[in-house]
Parts: structure tokens; sequence; C-alpha cells
């Protein structure tokens, strides 16, 4: 059972809400940083944002010859609702210059994904919660691994680190020794 992803005071409910940041067009750098900039706006309530490390990885799933991605995780506390997030998740990687069509996994400056929101779980042709490819993406766990190890996702019954133990070591996710 996912714990401590959501909070109620009787009138409003807060979730924890987890997002994947990747670039890999541009000043990949400066493009998380500016995702986060932008994700800690969101931040509602007094659970403190947290940030994983950022990590180098090899493309998956990408056209042949594109360049690296810097990954990284972001979770917040908000009252938003997962639709609305998405929405204005995707206004902002347009403002950094993602174009709206586009060929799948082609290079981004900037490519925000909802990971979870709180204990919610959706099934829609937008968007499907907990993100339905994370738990076989290496680049996704191990910065998630790095703020929420002992995470266990909706519809999962093992922890984050239990799940990233069972994944291959390739490809490669190393992490960037500059930081934020």
């Amino acid at each position: 059972m996912p714990l401590g992803l959501t909070f109620s005071n009787g009138q409003d409910t807060r979730v924890l809400i987890g997002v994947s940041l990747g670039s890999n067009l541009g000043d990949r750098l400066l493009s998380l940083r500016a995702g986060r900039t932008f994700l800690f706006s969101l931040q509602e309530g007094s659970y403190p944002p947290k940030s994983s490390s950022i990590y180098e990885t090899t493309p998956v799933d990408c056209p042949p010859d594109s360049p690296s991605f810097l990954n990284a995780v972001i979770e917040i506390e908000a009252k938003l609702k997962p639709k609305d997030l998405l929405d204005r998740l995707a206004v902002f990687e347009r403002n950094l210059g993602r174009p709206v069509q586009r060929e799948q996994n082609t290079p981004r400056p900037l490519d925000l994904d909802i990971l979870y929101a709180g204990n919610t779980q959706v099934d829609t042709p937008s968007l499907i919660l907990p993100h339905p490819r994370m738990t076989i993406r290496r680049f996704v766990l191990q910065p998630l691994a790095d703020i929420h190890p002992e995470l266990i996702l909706p519809g999962q019954t093992k922890t984050i680190t239990q799940i990233l133990q069972t994944l291959p070591k390739e490809p490669s996710v190393l992490p960037l020794n500059e930081g934020w």
C-alpha cells in the first residue's frame, strides 16, 4: 500500500507529485534548472520539495544518433489535479521550445512526465498514472530512488529501490558531477 502520498486537513487534499525531467537538446542543464524552478513554483503545503541528483543517460527508444540526456526527478506537494498539471507541464515544455507536433522520442529541450500524483490511478488516452513505463526505466528510477527510495507506487508491491535492483545496468545512468 502506498504510504504518505496524500495529505488532507478536512478542507483540502494535497498530494505528493513526482515528475521526471529529461533534456537532450540545447543547454540541457539550463533546461533542467528551468523545469525545477517551474515545478517548485507549484509547491503548496509544508512538505519540502525534493530534487534528485542529475544523471547523464543513454537515450532509450530514441532515433539513432540522438544525444545523451540529462535526467532528474522532482517531488512536490500540491492540490493540482493530474490533468491540470499535465496541461501546465505541456505549456511550459512548449515555452522552452518543444514543438507540439513531433515524432515520438525525438530530441527535445525539456520533457516533463508525471510519475505519480498521490495514490491516484488514472488510465485515459492522454494520461496514465502511475507512469506506465517508469518501473522499467533506470533513468527514471535511479533519480527517484535518490529522493523516495522506500516509495511503493499504487498498484505495486515493491519499493522503488527493490524494483531498481531488478533492472539491468544498461543503458548507462551516470551521476553528473555538476548539480542544480
